[in-house]
């Protein structure tokens, strides 16, 4: 909800350039043309992702966020068509019902375990402490983008596993450019002989991944007994706005290193 608060989603500039692409839809793609819609979705989404917990661990909420979330996660994966993380949303919910409501529902001809003891685990402790640090890890993972320098929708750096998504529509035009360091030899990569068409949305627009996409183009040549250069030159459109340029040209990235808790320098900033 917090990530929500910023200027292009509270004017609706997300939700109207989420939808733009939904406009063949079968039945619906003109509804989701509609700036009512998109006024919904967006403040809807806001609170949603405000109240959907403390509505779900309050018994006479829990029932009513329930059908809200089986609704949320149903239209996502038909609109947005995002995989299974929709349908594993649904399935954590059923942790918030009591055990016995589990029990009754999907599980009558198991005997219901009602013993007022727990047999402990020796080692518990061990356990425990294995668990508070992975607590702790996935406190500190989403918000880790805080403490690294630039914005995350600009930088994506810090933006994996910090639960930022359909936060933004990002359009890249980028180029990579190899030099053979032993004859200076310039080629310009053709994209289309290396990767398919959401390969190619994501090698440029996503700085880890235009990283990890040239290394692999100085290892595919190193294999040919070739050394070269990587040198990326790449605009970016943030939400339908103007390009910019994102990605220093005069940096080879196949010879620099990559830190997922740091800023790299060759990510130019967005102004």
């Amino acid at each position: 909800s917090v990530a929500k608060m910023y200027p292009d989603w509270l004017d609706l500039t997300v939700a109207k350039n989420l939808m733009a692409s939904k406009k063949d839809y079968f039945l619906i793609g003109e509804l989701l043309q509609q700036r009512w819609l998109h006024y919904l979705l967006t403040y809807a989404g806001i609170l949603f992702d405000l109240l959907i917990v403390p509505a779900l661990l309050w018994k006479p909420t829990r029932k009513w966020a329930f059908i809200a979330s089986i609704f949320f996660h149903l239209f996502n994966s038909f609109v947005f068509q995002i995989g299974i993380f929709p349908y594993l949303s649904l399935a954590f919910t059923l942790f918030f019902f009591e055990p016995k409501t589990i029990q009754r529902i999907f599980l009558k001809k198991k005997q219901f375990y009602d013993a007022e003891s727990l047999s402990l685990p020796k080692n518990r402790k061990i356990f425990l402490l294995a668990a508070s640090v992975y607590f702790m890890i996935q406190l500190a993972l989403p918000i880790r983008h805080w403490f690294i320098k630039g914005d995350v929708l600009w930088t994506e750096e810090g933006h994996r596993l910090s639960w930022r998504m359909m936060l933004r529509s990002k359009h890249g035009l980028t180029n990579y450019r190899l030099i053979d360091k032993q004859t200076g030899e310039k080629t310009d990569v053709n994209l289309n002989n290396y990767l398919s068409p959401k390969q190619k949305r994501i090698a440029t627009t996503k700085p880890d991944v235009i990283w990890q996409f040239a290394q692999h183009l100085k290892r595919e040549y190193a294999k040919e007994g070739k050394d070269i250069s990587v040198f990326v030159s790449g605009n970016l459109s943030i939400n339908g706005k103007e390009y910019k340029p994102f990605i220093d040209s005069e940096v080879d990235l196949a010879a620099v290193e990559w830190d997922a808790l740091r800023h790299s320098e060759w990510i130019l900033p967005s102004e």
